[in-house]
């Protein structure tokens, strides 16, 4: 059954049964490779992405329930290719060690920045509870969060004349680097 779905302000249209989860199109059909595996049971967050604005568990979600949605994925937070406040501050606070589940960790932050742009520790640990993180960065985590809400632009991109911005533009730094681009 063909389906349309809008990620990343694109329209894209699959031929796959209405039931098979988002996380799965996304990947396979459609090679974005940033929303991850981790558990296939809304346990983990790896493969949160926003829909309609919510952090959302794509592993869980069939397509037909995102259809004539918006959908954005760890691709679409930098569309231009620059770097996001938040994804700057995930940089600077050296968050990710593996690196696996931190598309999920800032696709959960990013929403919740979006709702609430100065959060408190509290209110940043409940939002992120749900997202696991094998080599325990939680700390670093939580300071990026901070971080981004303390510049005042946690969704905005980064502008490369910004003195926040990184001074080279090293394949680490990169959005693709910080959405995981390999297909772990």
């Amino acid at each position: 059954m063909a389906t349309t779905l809008h990620i990343n302000g694109t329209d894209h249209t699959v031929d796959v049964d209405e039931n098979t989860p988002l996380l799965w199109v996304l990947r396979n059909d459609l090679d974005m490779t940033g929303t991850k595996f981790g558990c296939g049971l809304s346990q983990c967050g790896a493969c949160t992405v926003h829909i309609d604005g919510e952090a959302t568990r794509s592993c869980v979600t069939p397509i037909s329930k995102a259809a004539g949605k918006k959908i954005v994925t760890i691709e679409g937070l930098a569309p231009a290719g620059q770097l996001t406040a938040l994804q700057q501050a995930w940089i600077d606070e050296q968050a990710p060690q593996c690196g696996y589940c931190q598309s999920g960790q800032i696709m959960t932050a990013s929403a919740l920045l979006a709702r609430n742009p100065h959060p408190t520790d509290d209110e940043i640990v409940e939002a992120m509870s749900g997202n696991l993180c094998r080599c325990g960065t939680y700390t670093r985590i939580l300071a990026a969060i901070k971080r981004a809400a303390a510049s005042g632009a946690p969704l905005d991109v980064v502008s490369a004349a910004s003195p926040a911005a990184s001074p080279s533009a090293s394949p680490e730094a990169s959005p693709a680097a910080l959405a995981g681009s390999t297909r772990d």
